[in-house]
């Protein structure tokens, strides 16, 4: 009699005393999730510590004197790796953001919500705090156990190391995202030692407040009621997206049965255990269909999957699945919708590639003296006189040779070269002197050139006029 009845896998049996007969709106206030091990929980893994590590490893790197990857605000450049961008590079900003919402687009039409389930920060930083959670609480029956003691100071322990531990994480995750725009080595002495410029420690308090806050309290309300993607997602849903499905025509009707035993012909594979929903971190119930609070994840996969390989039944009844593989027809990848995301994409791309590759390290502009169209030089020559803003853009000092083009015999009063600071921006005048009887117009256009003595495909022209009286 024992024996049948330890054959028999009901709730309790997996999940005892951790099954609440709480509504969905109830469950979202306070959501306990079970910890959970498996295939795609690995393939998370393998996926989220890469990104993990990047991001707080980056900000140490050096290159030559400076930081690899440095947005500096207080001069306006920003630094990645060997390119160093400028306020006129912003149209390559507008690129990236847009090869970066079509990859999006892309990816979603065919793999759905990878990005939440794999890499978005929220989903990778709300798991390191889960596991914090863990560690210090225990499982999640043991957490709710402990959430309806009264206060002690074993409880009062154990929650202080968790929120000890969600303070350390969130400080470092503020000071790491400040490092990316205040030279780190500079920053964390300054930090430690209070003398910290109190603008970047407002920052980095802001940003470590918001971290703990998010990953340790708001959890499953940022991607359901905080996250746009969430709202518009299913608007790139179709057919042939991938999405976490349960197979309700396998798994219905739901009931407890025997370990490896012969079921009931008219019972579905599901046993009823909610393992699918203990799981879940955002507290939905996947048998009851999409919904747009499900992260993708995968959590309720392998959890399902452990079910089914303890009842003997094929794993799938909750999978990464097509509407069209679930009815039984072929998943089309290359739909219209994902190949024009992907023309888009490439599109962008070339055009982002092109324009880095042809951008020039050295900027020129030129405006006319306002004060007098032309001046009178000796021997019947007469002068304009301009303004130049030559940017040098590169890391190093550049000394430019300034040319001329458009007029015969003009020559440049004053000097022909120029040497411009690292990053500098250099503004001075120049004077052109020229014969009026050799211009065959009022204004005659003309082309200024600045050329890098050191590597002469660093260029940069801008046009003006040369004004003569009339004769």
């Amino acid at each position: 009699m024992n024996s049948q009845h330890e054959d028999v896998i009901a709730v309790d049996a997996i999940a005892p005393a951790e099954v609440g007969e709480l509504d969905k709106q109830q469950r979202r206030e306070k959501i306990y999730t079970r910890a959970m091990e498996g295939y795609f929980q690995r393939l998370r893994l393998y996926t989220g510590w890469p990104l993990l590590l990047g991001y707080f490893v980056l900000p140490w790197l050096m290159l030559r004197d400076r930081q690899a990857v440095l947005f500096d605000l207080s001069v306006r450049k920003f630094h990645v790796l060997n390119l160093t961008f400028w306020p006129q590079d912003l149209v390559l900003l507008a690129f990236i953001l847009i090869i970066a919402a079509f990859a999006l687009f892309a990816v979603t039409a065919v793999w759905g919500r990878l990005w939440c389930g794999y890499t978005c920060p929220q989903t990778v930083w709300t798991a390191i705090f889960m596991y914090i959670e863990q560690r210090f609480e225990g499982s999640r029956n043991q957490r709710i156990k402990l959430d309806q003691e009264p206060l002690s100071w074993r409880k009062l322990r154990k929650k202080t190391l968790k929120h000890c531990g969600w303070a350390l994480v969130a400080a470092l995750t503020g000071v790491t995202f400040i490092g990316y725009f205040v030279p780190i080595r500079q920053l964390l002495p300054e930090l430690l030692s209070f003398s910290a410029d109190p603008g970047a420690l407002s920052f980095v308090l802001l940003f470590s407040v918001a971290t703990y806050l998010n990953a340790g309290y708001l959890r499953e309300k940022v991607c359901t009621d905080m996250c746009p993607y969430a709202k518009f997602q299913s608007v790139m849903f179709d057919k042939n997206t991938l999405v976490v499905t349960y197979n309700a025509e396998r798994g219905e009707p739901r009931g407890s049965r025997k370990r490896f035993g012969t079921k009931d012909p008219h019972q579905g594979d599901c046993i009823d255990c909610e393992l699918c929903v203990q799981v879940c971190p955002t507290g939905i119930d996947i048998r009851a269909g999409l919904q747009y609070e499900c992260i993708g994840c995968a959590l309720c996969i392998d959890a399902c999957d452990s079910i089914m390989a303890k009842m003997g039944s094929p794993k799938g009844l909750v999978s990464y699945t097509s509407e069209n593989a679930l009815a039984g027809r072929q998943t089309r990848v290359l739909t219209p919708k994902t190949l024009g995301y992907v023309a888009a994409l490439v599109v962008m791309t070339t055009l982002f590639s092109l324009s880095l590759f042809n951008r020039s390290s050295v900027e020129l502009s030129v405006s006319r003296d306002r004060g007098q169209l032309f001046l009178p030089a000796p021997q019947g020559l007469i002068d304009n006189v301009y303004e130049l803003h030559l940017t040098n853009r590169s890391d190093q000092i550049e000394t430019y040779r300034i040319e001329v083009e458009g007029m015969a015999q003009v020559a440049i009063l004053g000097g022909d070269t120029i040497t411009v600071l690292a990053g500098d921006l250099l503004e001075f005048g120049i004077r052109l002197r020229a014969d009026p009887k050799l211009l065959p117009l009022p204004g005659t256009p003309i082309l200024f050139r600045a050329v890098s003595t050191s590597y002469a495909a660093d260029t940069a022209e801008a046009e003006s006029r040369f004004i003569r009286p009339t004769l």
